[in-house]
């Protein structure tokens, strides 16, 4: 699946091609169809990773409703990246189940055929009706060790289609050109309809999105649980115009004292939002609207203070160097190398709720590069029971709602130590841990 030329054989030249710039239709493991290894030679799954496609919903889908599937191969000593994957209805694999939007970042793109013919152009038309996902050339990243993830958008049949096959096939190349040394892997999932039921939103609990406490803050993340929140899956990524932030996002919005949130992420049982800066303090009621549907009011407190460090899983605080490299315990995240912090390392610490900021940034909108929006109140920053050197903390510029503290890492033993951070008469909340090497 990625660009490899050879070879002649006899007298006659023979080109063939792996695609770099991605393979054609009928290369996703279908039965019937392909999986990449009449085009790099060897044996399916044979090798030590794999790939796999992580579902937002689990193994069901909703008629219609729009899923962000994430595809992510794995190899320890590839450095080279494709794949190609389709949706089929599981009582014939020959008939498309859903459409694809390819993500964002460039690294994916769609193509069409009909079954056992050559690939039509886009859109998919009734002659071509099979539509597959698979790599561009951008998105084979040449160089890069140990995995890579692909995202884009799923949008299951308008209709109940019964169980649904999605298929895929990765491709981990070691980047030399040739035919051989490549390693394809395969895998196909089964999709079942999800129950059906109609009902009004409901709001279970609300909480800060990075602590997870009950308290939230004016212009910090907060998350809401439930069910029938939305009906859809989406994030802000196409929704923030000229740095202005969202208060719908497909027929989704939330009101927090009366006032409308800024809305980031979207699903069926959990909306993450930013509150807007003017809501006040004390006791408000959080309302979602899905299409006009109103949910029932939620209290929740808020106060101008509400700190917490967002965590990688495990508890370990999100925490960087100077030049954006992850301070983490090492293997932490599979194919990327991390370094743990050590004492004296000057560390950027990220988080939301800490508090008003001079100046305020714009209600609603992108924080801007100048002025620089620094914190009012300092905040005490311990380290295993030692306080940190605090140099200063702000609002990240380009974001919204994220605050970055800049401490140094006290002297402390090898090990997994406590973070605790202290303002405005409030502490973060226990658990958060930092990994220390000397």
């Amino acid at each position: 699946m990625i660009t490899k030329f050879a070879v002649a054989l006899a007298v006659v030249p023979v080109l063939i091609y792996a695609y770099a710039e991605g393979p054609d239709p009928g290369y996703a493991s279908v039965p019937s169809e392909s999986d990449c290894t009449s085009c790099h030679r060897g044996t399916l799954n044979s090798g030590p990773g794999n790939v796999k496609v992580a579902f937002p919903n689990g193994l069901t889908y909703s008629p219609g409703v729009k899923q962000h599937l994430v595809l992510t191969i794995q190899d320890p000593s590839q450095q080279r990246w494709g794949f190609e994957l389709t949706a089929r209805q599981a009582n014939s694999t020959q008939t498309e189940a859903g459409s694809f939007m390819p993500g964002s970042d460039g690294f994916t793109q769609v193509i069409c055929s009909s079954p056992n013919a050559l690939p039509s152009i886009l859109p998919c038309s009734a002659t071509a009706p099979l539509e597959y996902i698979e790599h561009s050339f951008k998105g084979t990243r040449p160089g890069q060790t140990g995995s890579a993830t692909f995202e884009f958008d799923w949008t299951p049949p308008a209709s109940n289609a019964g169980n649904v096959v999605v298929y895929v096939a990765g491709n981990a190349a070691n980047g030399d050109g040739g035919l051989f040394g490549d390693h394809i892997y395969s895998a196909s999932y089964t999709l079942t309809p999800a129950a059906s039921g109609s009902g009004n939103p409901a709001i279970t609990r609300v909480e800060n999105a990075a602590g997870f406490q009950a308290t939230i803050a004016p212009g910090a993340w907060l998350d809401i649980r439930g069910t029938n929140l939305a009906s859809t899956t989406d994030t802000w990524g196409k929704a923030v115009v000229n740095g202005v932030l969202p208060t719908q996002l497909d027929g989704v919005s939330v009101t927090i004292g009366g006032k409308p949130a800024f809305i980031y992420f979207v699903s069926p049982t959990q909306i993450n939002a930013l509150a807007p800066l003017d809501v006040g303090t004390g006791n408000v009621q959080v309302v979602v609207s899905n299409k006009g549907i109103i949910s029932n009011a939620a209290n929740a407190v808020v106060d101008q203070f509400s700190p917490a460090c967002f965590l990688w899983p495990g508890s370990y605080v999100v925490a960087t160097r100077q030049d954006f490299s992850l301070a983490v315990k090492s293997a932490e995240f599979q194919g990327l190398t991390t370094t743990p912090a050590k004492p004296g390392d000057i560390l950027i610490l990220w988080g939301t709720g800490f508090g008003p900021t001079n100046p305020l940034p714009p209600n609603g909108k992108v924080v801007p590069v100048n002025p620089v929006h620094n914190v009012v109140d300092q905040p005490v920053v311990a380290i295993g029971g030692v306080t940190a050197k605090f140099f200063g903390g702000a609002l990240a510029s380009g974001s919204a709602g994220l605050y970055q503290l800049a401490i140094q890492v006290p002297s402390l033993a090898d090990g997994d130590w406590p973070v605790s951070i202290h303002v405005g008469g409030v502490s973060t909340p226990a658990g958060a841990l930092l990994t220390v090497r000397k």
